[in-house]
């Protein structure tokens, strides 16, 4: 009952929260649709954000270093939920765009099955290795009841974090991305009272950090279970069904499609360790601190590009099962300029306030925040450009060629980036290691340029409209 009168709650909080995903798309159109889905990811994305403020400076550097050590091999567990979501979002709103809505909510309500399915048992494989899992991750002797102990409870939430993930995506494809929006607040003020309460009031240390991060994922995760299986509740285009029989083709063909996704996230997690690697290498536990609050500022910068992809996959998808080449175009064309203009924002930005963010997490240790603050100059110049190859990736997801966009998130991050990460520190030096990802995005960018020309030509082509 608890979670019934939450869900009636923030629907009266939400007010008119339907979307359509037919019709043209002007600038402000396009902006009002995608905004919901950016705050949704930029809000999830604060999990590991504020748990590391809070321990940082109520628990120490130490364990400020085992948060940020674990916490990329966990995203790479609940980026599967992203993968589901991205693919079968556009599956979904492809199948929708055809007319066949029936179909849809089959698909919808599997997909959403397999999920939780798929998190529960990475999360208890996960707890069951925690400790292997951190020594090859680095840690060293201080570091490794901290990381165990933040790997294990943490992986409470996890069920709830991989559909979290998920509905990220299921939520446009449903029309109700503000609804997705008003549930990541509600996780995120979760998140940041319990972890004010068990780090900074009780003590708690990386322990209470990972409850707080489980409590919130778990909120979050099992909202959209109860939203989509009330026919009270919903009165939405997709529902959840509580009987479903798995259809292995739709699933291979959700994960297929949606392996970009799970590869760009698997691979910005695959980098992350071997930046703390090579960091703890020249730089020891100051360089990981470092490296941490950078990631913290990139999340945040990431996610608005993600938010943005996961609002207009399911648009271009929509218009591609309906046949609609010049919507496509359109979409196209105005999605590069508005990434073009906020990716030369955010970068501004990032240069302007990076001595603040650097006081912000470890303002306590004058060299360690001088060496933040150069690798966040150095490292957020990358948005300037790297929005557009994120979006390309999107683009061959939303139609249907999940090995094309496979292919440019793979060549963006397991094989530029981490080339350049291992490559430039001994060329260069230790700046070779924030240098390496404007390297790899400019050689990304160029890439998606031979993609898009070669398997969407009709995309560079004069849109009359």
């Amino acid at each position: 009952m608890f979670f019934v009168y939450l869900c009636t709650l923030i629907l009266l909080l939400a007010g008119i929260m339907e979307i359509s995903l037919s019709g043209h798309y002007g600038y402000k159109r396009i902006l009002k649709s995608v905004l919901p889905s950016i705050g949704m990811v930029l809000i999830t994305s604060i999990y590991s954000i504020v748990d590391g403020f809070f321990v940082s400076n109520f628990a120490g550097k130490s364990g400020f270093a085992a948060v940020n050590l674990m916490f990329p091999a966990m995203m790479m567990l609940g980026s599967l939920g992203l993968m589901v979501g991205s693919g079968g979002g556009a599956l979904i709103a492809k199948v929708k765009g055809e007319g066949y809505l029936g179909k849809a909510n089959r698909i919808f309500s599997m997909l959403v099955h397999f999920s939780l399915q798929l998190g529960i048992v990475m999360g208890v494989l996960f707890a069951i290795f925690a400790p292997s899992i951190a020594e090859w991750l680095g840690a060293d002797e201080g570091m490794m009841q901290e990381c165990v102990t933040y790997g294990r409870l943490c992986m409470i939430g996890m069920p709830g974090f991989v559909l979290q993930m998920a509905f990220q995506s299921f939520y446009m494809a449903a029309e109700r991305p503000q609804l997705g929006t008003l549930m990541s607040v509600v996780s995120g003020v979760i998140n940041i009272l319990l972890d004010a309460l068990l780090v900074w009031g009780f003590h708690m240390g990386v322990a209470g950090a990972a409850v707080a991060t489980a409590v919130a994922q778990l909120v979050g995760g099992l909202f959209p279970l109860v939203y989509f299986g009330s026919r009270r509740l919903n009165k939405g285009s997709l529902t959840l069904l509580l009987r479903v029989r798995f259809v292995l083709p739709y699933i291979g063909k959700a994960c297929s499609n949606g392996l970009s996704e799970y590869v760009g996230n698997i691979a910005m997690n695959i980098v992350s360790i071997c930046y703390n690697l090579q960091l703890m290498r020249y730089l020891g536990e100051d360089g990981v601190a470092a490296y941490g609050v950078v990631m913290y500022l990139a999340f945040v910068y990431a996610a608005i590009f993600i938010g943005y992809n996961i609002a207009i996959t399911p648009i271009i998808g929509y218009h591609y099962g309906a046949r609609n080449l010049g919507e496509q175009r359109s979409l196209f064309r105005k999605s590069l300029v508005i990434i073009g203009l906020t990716g030369m924002t955010m970068t501004l930005m990032a240069e302007v306030l990076s001595g603040t963010v650097s006081h912000l997490f470890v303002g306590y240790d004058a060299d360690l925040m001088a060496l933040t603050t150069k690798a966040l100059r150095l490292y957020m110049l990358c948005f300037l450009i790297c929005g557009w190859s994120m979006f390309v990736s999107a683009l061959f997801t939303a139609l249907q060629n999940g090995l094309v966009s496979a292919v440019a998130a793979f060549a963006r991050s397991l094989v530029f980036e981490l080339s350049c990460v291992w490559l430039l520190p001994a060329l260069v030096g230790i700046d070779g290691i924030w240098w390496a990802v404007n390297v790899a995005e400019m050689l990304t960018l160029i890439l998606c340029f031979f993609l898009v020309k070669k398997y969407a030509p009709q995309m560079l082509s004069r849109v009359g409209r």
